[in-house]
């Protein structure tokens, strides 16, 4: 079987970033988060990658991939017209996936690591399970602000329930979500999804029926791990969690950057990442 595909979700507003984060100069050189995301897929196997744009920002990400990104590698785009969610933008990039072979979906203002990206690949070439790869919470933040992060509960290796917990951030007490859920502190070592999943093609038709039926005047979004987490213990698939050690650089806020742009440096300086995004 030749390398599985990935779909980069790029068609969010970041509206709390406050403007085009997917090509926030996170590199050493200039590159945006997409760009080393893309660097990394490649170096893990992935064959070719799917871009999920909107029809107000996507040109601009357009313009910068085909200018940038090497030639001899499979890109595509899809257009997501009505921004309902990470369910609904998977199902834009339906038209363009090879829908024979497994795909892999990660967001575009998220650095998951060469780590992760290995496991995903591997794990897509290798089993007939979905996945989710998990990353420890003290290595899923970036900066003070708070933000939300889904919990993962595992037994035997499989994922049973996420849980979504909102406004977590690092304090002198240790990570602390203020949301009114129990624990209210929770572990340094906890996984969390940062939405890096492997899906079988055979999950698509449950992703459409999940659209379908799903009340959008009532809720705008469904989000990957909302539909996940409502298959869990009704359908046969299983999702194996695949624990990384990798560092998510995440920026969800303008204040973020300066500390990734710290971050990735530092992965390049301990050799986990080439200097360039891409061969010259």
């Amino acid at each position: 079987m030749s390398g599985p595909s990935l779909v980069i979700l790029a068609a969010g507003r970041a509206r709390r970033y406050g403007g085009l984060k997917q090509l926030a100069p996170i590199g050493v050189h200039g590159e945006g988060i997409i760009d080393l995301l893309a660097s990394d897929a490649y170096a893990a196997g992935f064959d070719d990658i799917v871009i999920v744009i909107n029809r107000d920002t996507g040109d601009a990400i357009k313009a910068h991939v085909v200018a940038n990104w090497p030639k001899d590698h499979k890109v595509s785009f899809a257009y997501q017209d009505q921004l309902r969610g990470t369910v609904d933008a998977v199902l834009s990039a339906v038209p363009a996936l090879d829908t024979s072979k497994p795909f892999g979906v990660s967001n575009a203002d998220d650095l998951y690591g060469r780590d992760a990206f290995m496991k995903l690949g591997s794990h897509l070439i290798n089993s007939t399970n979905n996945c989710l790869v998990g990353f420890e919470l003290d290595q899923a933040l970036v900066g003070t602000l708070p933000v939300s992060r889904g919990t993962c509960h595992v037994v035997n290796g499989h994922l049973t329930e996420i849980t979504e917990r909102r406004n977590v951030q690092a304090t002198l007490d240790g990570f602390v979500a203020n949301d009114g859920l129990e624990p209210s502190v929770l572990r340094s070592s906890t996984l969390v999804s940062m939405n890096l999943w492997g899906f079988r093609p055979e999950i698509l038709p449950y992703m459409e029926k999940c659209v379908a039926e799903h009340d959008f005047e009532a809720e705008s979004e469904i989000q990957l791990p909302v539909f996940v987490g409502s298959i869990l213990h009704r359908t046969p698939f299983r999702f194996d969690v695949l624990p990384t050690h990798s560092r998510c650089i995440g920026v969800t806020h303008a204040d973020d950057l300066p500390l990734a742009q710290i971050l990735v440096r530092e992965e390049v300086a301990r050799g986990e990442r080439p200097e360039f995004a891409f061969k010259n």
